[in-house]
């Protein structure tokens, strides 16, 4: 596209597009028509056509087509004119000897940005450029504002998350990155698919907010006069539905969390959460590495991944490594264990430049020791198995150690994609934790979850056993398609409004 955006013209552009409507309307002409049908996407003629025709040879094929206006050249008895649709563009040849005069007026009279219908039959120019040869010329959509030119594009990157529209009408990578969101999403429903799972939808206001620890949005229900709060997780719905008999679920949804924001988080996000009866955490990592697999080869073609300026392979199998073993490598503390006293796991701390709170115990000590010192450094896939109990609320204790929970986070490029473990299913240990987190809750923990009364019901008509799955949708697009910042895989980020 040519430079359009120029700010200081910019009214006097818009006044002069304006113009060019209401000319179109004057004429009988409706610059915003309905009812045109098209053909042939663009896309569909170049699949069709290309390399089947010589230069200056007609198809004899009659086609109609539509698409943005990006470049233009030529005037008088013949204009060239490219339109777009998604990552495809197709010349058009308008001539006036086809098209009349009054017709190619308004061919001249078009600007870039316009939404344009053409009808005519597929040629090859003399120049080889394969090309619609213009019977008729339809405006489909006035653009009444111009679009920023290609080679400068939008600068502000601020600008290009407000105004999503303008980032993907002219930048290529965009329109990469939600190509590359779709099919992931798509191999992670077939996948669960081809398992047996079935797609169900949980409620996304909540009487309680439960399932993580994490802050929620409150809102408020004027027919009920209630306080509800937006999801920050999709688990409790589900595991009641598996209590229900519904031995396989997994829901893709929007979480929403009333946290900070940072290059990895918004404060609406997606994931994709599984249950699986009769299933345990060694299972569920089963699952994990086949998802994650499936999704990266239907997205980008191959599990060998360009990621930040490294080399990130999800081929093969992953490594399974406990959590305070890691933690014992990264602090030269063979011994350590959670039975260390909190005093000397404080002073631990301290001396890596680690934060504690005087609250906090063994588990959670350890915990922030690894999330400190070891998990940036984990970049090629790995299982970090085996979370204290103190900081795994919703977690089956450990078969072997008491001190530890069944769970696991796949972690990759030093970033957490998922979290899972085999499920607590007794009524009275999951009780006796809530009402724990309840405590530490009215202690002043925000994140903390309260008790909820519905699920330890379900929980009490009988649950099988289980593993679950969580899988940070967005992350996971920040990986397959190697952009640092969740805004960019987020359509319509969380911004501060403009003023």
């Amino acid at each position: 596209m040519a430079e359009t955006g120029d700010p200081s013209r910019l009214d006097e552009l818009i006044d002069e597009r304006r113009a060019k409507a209401r000319a179109l309307r004057d004429a009988g002409i409706d610059p915003y028509p309905v009812g045109v049908r098209v053909t042939h996407a663009l896309e569909q003629v170049r699949r069709e056509y290309d390399g089947r025709l010589e230069p200056g040879e007609g198809s004899g094929a009659q086609v109609s087509v539509g698409g943005r206006l990006v470049a233009r050249r030529g005037h008088g008895k013949l204009v060239f004119l490219v339109l777009r649709e998604g990552d495809t563009d197709l010349q058009v040849l308008a001539a006036l000897d086809t098209l009349g005069p009054e017709a190619m007026a308004r061919v001249e009279d078009l600007d870039l940005g316009d939404w344009v219908g053409v009808a005519g039959e597929v040629v090859r120019s003399r120049r080889g450029e394969l090309s619609v040869q213009a019977g008729t010329v339809t405006l489909l959509g006035k653009s009444l504002r111009p679009l920023p030119d290609t080679w400068h594009g939008v600068r502000d990157v601020e600008t290009r998350f407000r105004q999503r529209e303008v980032d993907l009408a002219i930048n290529a990578d965009a329109r990469r990155v939600v190509r590359i969101r779709a099919a992931a999403i798509a191999a992670l429903r077939a996948e669960y698919a081809d398992r047996g799972y079935v797609e169900v939808e949980g409620p996304v206001l909540h009487t309680q907010a439960g399932g993580a620890l994490a802050k929620p949005f409150v809102t408020h229900a004027n027919a009920l006069d209630l306080d509800l709060y937006l999801r920050i997780a999709l688990e409790l719905h589900l595991k009641r539905l598996v209590a229900g008999g519904m031995t396989r679920v997994f829901e893709i949804g929007r979480v929403f969390r009333n946290e900070g924001l940072s290059p990895r988080h918004n404060p609406e996000f997606t994931m994709v959460e599984s249950y699986e009866a009769y299933a345990d955490y060694h299972d569920i990592m089963d699952l994990t590495q086949a998802l994650l697999q499936r999704a990266a080869v239907e997205a980008v073609g191959t599990t060998a991944l360009d990621h930040d300026g490294g080399k990130v392979d999800l081929g093969g199998e992953w490594p399974r490594r406990p959590l305070l073993d890691l933690v014992r490598a990264a602090t030269d503390r063979p011994g350590l264990s959670y039975d260390t006293p909190a005093e000397e796991l404080r002073a631990l701390a301290a001396a890596h430049d680690v934060h504690a709170d005087p609250a906090w115990g063994p588990g959670k000590l350890v915990l922030e020791l690894y999330e400190k010192l070891v998990e940036h450094t984990l970049w090629d896939p790995t299982f970090v198995v085996d979370y204290p109990v103190e900081v795994s609320p919703l977690a089956r204790r450990h078969r072997s150690d008491p001190h530890v929970t069944e769970r696991f986070e796949l972690i990759v490029a030093g970033r957490e994609l998922a979290n899972a473990f085999t499920e607590l299913t007794d009524p009275d240990d999951q009780r006796a934790r809530l009402e724990a987190q309840a405590r530490a809750r009215a202690g002043g923990d925000e994140e903390a979850m309260a008790v909820d009364e519905s699920f330890l019901r379900a929980m009490e008509f009988g649950m099988p056993p289980m593993g679950g799955l969580g899988i940070g949708v967005d992350r996971l697009v920040m990986l397959l398609a190697d952009v640092q910042t969740i805004r960019d895989v987020i359509l319509f980020p969380t911004l501060r409004p403009e003023r």
